[in-house]
This record gives C-alpha cells, sequence and structure tokens, in this order.
C-alpha cells in the first residue's frame, strides 16, 4: 500500500513537472518594438486654373431680379460649354437687400438681390484668360478667387509614392536605433500618417468694371515679369508615425 502511495505520487509529481514545462513552452513569448517616426517631403506640379464667376442683379422686383440673374448665368453657362472646361455652381442666393439712410434715419429697402456663382476650372491659364477676356466690363459680372492647385487625379500617385517613402524613411531610422544590439526591425506592426501641403497660388482677381481683363494679385511672386502666372509646385510633406518588430 506504502509503495503504491509512492507511486501514485511520483507519478503525479512528474506530471505537474510536464505540465509546468509544457506551459512555459506553449506560452508566448513577448514581441519586442521599436516605434518610429518617418517623413516624405515631395512636390506636385500644378495642373489646373480655376476662378469664381459671380452674377449680381438688384431689383424692387424679387422676380425681376432673379430673372436677370439667371439670364446671365445661363449666358455665361453656354460660353462656358464650348470651352474645355469644369464648371459647378457654388452659391445661389436671394435676399432683401437694405441700408442706412443718414436723412431719414432709418433702414430702407433697395429691392431684392440675387447672388449666383459659378466656379470654373482648366488645365490651363489661356483658357481662363479667355473666359475673364469674354466677360470683362459686363453689368452684374464679377470674378474672384483665381487659383492654381493641384487636382485629385495628379496628386493622388505622387501622394501614395511619398507615403511609401516615409515608411521605408521609417524603417531605416528603426534599423539604426536597433543595430547597436546587433538586431533589425522587422515586420510592420502599426502605423499612422498624416499629411500636409503648402504652396497654393491664389492672385485676386479685380471685378469686371473695367474694359480690361487685368488682375489685382495679392503675392507678386506669383507672376513672372511679363505678367504671367508662375506656377510653383505644391509642397506635399508626410509624416508616419511606425512601429515595428525587432528581430
Amino acid at each position: 500500500m506504502k509503495n503504491a502511495l509512492i507511486w501514485t505520487g511520483s507519478v503525479i509529481g512528474v506530471g505537474a513537472v510536464l505540465a509546468l514545462l509544457f506551459g512555459v513552452l506553449d506560452k508566448p513569448s513577448q514581441i519586442r518594438e521599436v516605434a518610429v517616426v518617418g517623413e516624405c517631403l515631395t512636390s506636385a506640379p500644378k495642373d489646373r486654373t480655376a476662378i469664381t464667376l459671380r452674377v449680381t442683379t438688384l431689383d424692387k422686383s424679387a422676380a425681376t431680379s432673379m430673372k436677370m440673374a439667371t439670364a446671365k448665368i445661363a449666358e455665361i453657362t453656354n460660353f462656358l460649354k464650348t470651352q474645355n472646361v469644369q464648371m459647378q455652381t457654388t452659391e445661389f442666393n436671394s435676399y432683401e437687400r437694405s441700408e442706412w439712410n443718414r436723412e431719414l434715419e432709418k433702414s430702407v429697402v433697395l429691392g431684392t438681390e440675387t447672388t449666383i456663382a459659378i466656379e470654373v476650372s482648366a488645365d490651363n491659364i489661356e483658357t481662363i484668360e479667355k473666359i475673364l477676356t469674354q466677360f470683362a466690363g459686363q453689368d452684374d459680372v464679377y470674378s474672384e478667387n483665381l487659383r492654381m492647385y493641384t487636382s485629385a487625379e495628379a496628386m493622388k500617385p505622387i501622394l501614395e509614392d511619398c507615403l511609401g517613402a516615409a515608411v521605408e524613411n521609417a524603417r531605416e531610422r528603426a534599423n539604426a536605433l536597433v543595430a547597436g544590439d546587433g538586431d533589425v526591425a522587422g515586420k510592420l506592426l502599426r502605423v499612422t500618417y498624416n499629411v500636409g501641403g503648402t504652396g497654393t497660388i491664389q492672385p485676386r482677381a479685380s471685378n469686371f468694371l473695367t474694359t480690361g481683363a487685368k488682375m489685382a494679385v495679392a503675392d507678386a511672386e506669383a507672376f513672372s515679369a511679363a505678367g504671367s502666372i508662375v506656377a510653383k509646385d505644391t509642397e506635399v510633406s508626410v509624416t508616419v508615425n511606425a512601429t515595428f518588430e525587432i528581430k
């Protein structure tokens, strides 16, 4: 009986040791990580020029004011359809306009003011200049927000390449950090990114009250000595926060 108890105890003891051993073996090892910041700075050419054409009419009659505005916009859009441009209506507003009369010492209603605005963009500045010349000097027609920019289609491949370069830059930095211990950066475990961009050219166009199509410019560097717009590339910066496995 005593030998049986000893044998049973030995079996239990061996089983406990084996269970502990296999438990240690099955326990996953903790992954070592290194977190770094990667960067990429590049540029994208500006491939689009845009301007906003605004029609503003004022009349005692609300119906007449809206009719005048819509007729002028129809004239503009009919011309734009003959050009290689993209356009969209960005504003359609009609409201009662009033101003303070000092002599009467009260607010006086002037009539109904109707405003319709269309944003027009083209792939070259010459088309926009042609549009400006077409409607220069016409009553109730104004231009604003002349600018050059990089379209989403042109930006997409450049941004994707920059994202990849930022991740590679992060990996290089991670390798440099762990090289002292004889390690290398392994699998990418986590990554987040942030995109920034500068360099938008936004010269301001004068309203169409003169016979010419000259434009008042907010940024003198945006124009060359000859008076044409100089399209500085859009600066694109990408920053990634990446975490790699240490191997």
